[in-house]
């Protein structure tokens, strides 16, 4: 697979339980910045894992965690 094919990676993934956040640098023209994509992993009946942008309440104190991450994550990488 030549280099430019290769498919996007995040540059971090942080989870809490189901949850997760990666997060993405992108280039603009003030320079770099980061988005986050938030989902849940669970598996679907025949056992394979899966991701869903849908959270249940059993769900928002792990999504309140990966978002303060990522907050932190991205403000010690942006004051350089």
């Amino acid at each position: 697979m030549a280099p430019q094919d290769k498919k996007p990676q995040p540059v971090t993934t942080l989870r809490c339980s189901r949850i997760k956040a990666s997060i993405w640098k992108n280039e603009g023209m003030n320079g770099p910045f980061y988005n986050v994509t938030v989902a849940r992993s669970y598996k679907d009946r025949d056992g394979v894992w899966k991701n869903s942008d849908s959270f249940g309440v059993t769900d928002l104190d792990a999504l309140i965690v990966v978002a303060q991450q990522a907050t932190r994550w991205i403000a010690e990488r942006s004051d350089r």
